[in-house]
């Protein structure tokens, strides 16, 4: 699978933000639910106001259960187990 533009383009970004010292932490609520969320933000300047870009939150409790990885042998498919209650 290739990952999308769109997706390269905002990990290319999240990196030189961090590498130059200008990534946040930010708790937000998330729009839909309203519960807080802890959100991975750009930090940019426009003048003297700061802005801040969000490009993802950090999982709540154990991440391994929110993702299943992409499978080795099969370029569009993805490692399933019996815990995962048959998701593709």
């Amino acid at each position: 699978m290739a990952i999308p533009d769109y997706a390269r383009t905002n990990f290319n970004t999240m990196l030189r933000a961090a590498g130059d010292g200008n990534l946040a932490l930010m708790e937000c609520l998330d729009a839909t639910t309203r519960q807080p969320r802890y959100v991975l933000c750009a930090v940019g300047r426009d003048g003297g106001d700061y802005m801040f870009t969000p490009f993802g939150h950090l999982a709540e409790g154990n991440p391994y259960d929110a993702y299943l990885p992409p499978h080795p042998d099969d370029p569009t498919g993805f490692i399933e187990t019996s815990w995962d209650r048959g998701a593709t």
